[in-house]
């Protein structure tokens, strides 16, 4: 998925919310956003949004001195997504159709995007859990996605956020894990998933856990590591969770299911959705 001109305010907004996030100095909050505004000025609009994201977090984190920015409050939303798993794989493993339920729950867990929504508050996650539970699945192509587990011998799960991952986890532990391999970011951007995130969440003890080699929010085939690409390239099914894989990867001919919310106007008509529908749409 290409930029649109609707992007370019949200570059700027994410820019200015994650300084604030990262540091109070106002100097440093004026350096990042005159980047950005420089960036717009000579943006290519045929990338991915994720190009333009991952220049914005990488002058972030030089100009602040902090690796992970986001660390503090990725650590409040694992650990609120860990206090609620209990509950909800007892609702998983109780409900008439466990996949579909679990595939409900892994978009719910999409919500916990804080390059959409920095102030995310744990209210609105649960609120999104009840929608997601309780919403009409049109967008969810739930019968074609039964079919092509049944289908394929090597699956790779690219997760997205912190906090969602635990949601990711519900769902993986639906599918043949045998089969799983799960890739998160190589290094901190945004709240994306790493390492230490999906340890956290448990995901070593049931599958393969990769990461990509990159620190772009989303999946930039080009600029990943060649241990990932292969992993990639031998997959017979790609499951790509969130709006930063669907950027980067809807334009590619390969066998992917999108897992996502769709929560910015500029993903829902390039999907031809609403927002804030769930969506399980294979490519």
């Amino acid at each position: 998925m290409h930029i649109y001109l609707d992007c370019i305010p949200c570059f700027i907004r994410q820019s200015l919310d994650a300084a604030r996030l990262a540091t109070k100095d106002v100097h440093i909050h004026e350096k990042v956003v005159r980047g950005v505004l420089g960036l717009a000025n000579n943006l290519d609009l045929s990338k991915t949004p994720p190009v333009i994201g991952q220049k914005i977090h990488r002058r972030i984190r030089e100009l602040t001195g902090l690796e992970d920015p986001y660390r503090v409050v990725k650590q409040r939303f694992n650990n609120a997504a860990l206090k609620l798993y209990p509950k909800l794989r007892k609702l998983v493993v109780e409900s008439e159709d466990p996949l579909e339920t679990a595939v409900r729950l892994a978009i719910a867990g999409n919500i916990i995007d804080l390059g959409l929504k920095s102030q995310l508050q744990e209210t609105e996650l649960a609120e999104t859990i009840n929608q997601c539970l309780s919403g009409e699945p049109s967008g969810m192509q739930m019968e074609a996605f039964r079919s092509v587990l049944n289908e394929t011998e090597d699956i790779l799960y690219l997760a997205d956020n912190a906090g969602e991952i635990v949601f990711d986890r519900l769902l993986i532990e639906q599918l043949p894990t045998e089969k799983i391999t799960v890739a998160v970011k190589g290094s901190p951007v945004i709240n994306d998933a790493t390492m230490e995130d999906a340890i956290l969440a448990g995901l070593p003890k049931i599958v393969e856990v990769i990461d990509n080699g990159s620190d772009a929010p989303g999946t930039i085939l080009e600029i990943c590591s060649q241990s990932f690409k292969d992993y990639f390239n031998k997959a017979d099914l790609v499951i790509a969770k969130g709006q930063g894989n669907y950027e980067t990867l809807s334009d590619m001919d390969k066998n992917i299911f999108f897992i996502l919310k769709a929560k910015c106007p500029v993903i829902a008509r390039n999907l031809g959705c609403e927002v804030g529908e769930m969506i399980l749409r294979r490519s």
